[in-house]
């Protein structure tokens, strides 16, 4: 039977969660013929060790990065060997219930969805600091990026291959992988939804999400913003700096002292950042379409997507 989904893993330094986790994933794949990669990204404790003794599973590909490369590195590695029609994101921290895979790969085929995003619905993984975090993300990128998601930053999401493969190039090397990942496919006008899952505490270890990931993620998505809308932040810059030129001459209008330098200096500010604003618009056109042709004469041949494993099942 055609292999049609596989989950790809990153792990860093996750030595004690590893043989918690893995057999369980091994004999979920196992069960629908699904193909797993995972990913070592540079750890420095055990896990090589650890995932020596797992290296002979027919349904498990173990790649290696020498030294550390971060989160979205680890992914893309995965991302590039997958040939299936289909792929998921996920987490060796055995946060992740495999139950909700089922639920989610109903949905990508139900809703003819291009990701469906595992919306984390349990707080019992998330202390108060990381929820408001979450919560600061959604709604600052809200403000340059109207979205209709409510877990931007879930680690546990299905995509559809090709897609996947196409974009992954304009995404970070860094944790904030899973955030732009996501703008992208909505910027692209594919279908993206959400079902409900449940997060676990961690079987092990230390999560690797701190201040500075948060920092850094709201920096890659002003960054994303850049290249696909520019607009979206140079033309409230410049209606701002307009307004406020006009609203400083009134006074000085109304009193017969002329327009002061200060007001034309902001009115002619705003006029320059919507100019500026127009020739990252037309840029930004320019770069996505060479990045696309690249990305899809690199995008390595497909299997077809398959249909629901256990319908196959029933025709054998």
């Amino acid at each position: 039977m055609k292999k049609t989904l596989t989950l790809v893993v990153p792990a860093f330094n996750e030595a004690e969660n590893i043989p918690k986790v893995l057999p369980e994933m091994l004999k979920f794949c196992d069960e629908r013929q699904w193909q797993l990669i995972l990913v070592n990204d540079g750890s420095s404790d055990a896990t090589a060790a650890v995932l020596h003794g797992f290296e002979e599973h027919t349904n498990l590909l173990i790649l290696k990065h020498k030294v550390n490369q971060g989160y979205g590195a680890a992914l893309k590695t995965g991302i590039r060997k997958v040939n299936t029609g289909y792929v998921v994101t996920l987490d060796a921290d055995g946060q992740h219930q495999l139950s909700d895979l089922d639920v989610m790969w109903k949905a990508m085929h139900d809703q003819d969805a291009d990701m469906i995003i595992g919306n984390r619905v349990s707080g019992k993984s998330q202390n108060g600091y990381r929820r408001a975090g979450k919560w600061l993300i959604r709604e600052m990128t809200g403000l340059i990026l109207p979205i209709h998601i409510r877990d931007l930053n879930s680690g546990l999401k299905m995509y559809r291959t090709t897609l996947l493969q196409r974009y992954m190039h304009f995404c970070p090397d860094s944790m904030a992988f899973s955030d732009i990942i996501t703008l992208i496919f909505l910027n692209q006008g594919h279908r993206v939804n959400e079902v409900p899952v449940q997060v676990l505490e961690r079987a092990g270890g230390t999560s690797k999400i701190s201040t500075r990931t948060a920092f850094e993620t709201m920096l890659e998505i002003i960054n994303i913003v850049m290249l696909l809308k520019p607009l979206r932040i140079f033309l409230p810059a410049s209606i701002f700096c307009i307004a406020v030129g006009f609203l400083w001459a009134i006074p000085f209008l109304i009193m017969g002292h002329g327009v002061s330098v200060g007001s034309l200096l902001a009115i002619v500010t705003g006029l320059i950042l919507f100019m500026v604003g127009l020739l990252a618009e037309q840029l930004s056109l320019i770069r996505k379409e060479i990045a696309f042709l690249k990305s899809s004469r690199e995008d390595p041949p497909l299997d077809p997507p398959g249909e629901d494993p256990q319908e196959e099942k029933e025709d054998d």
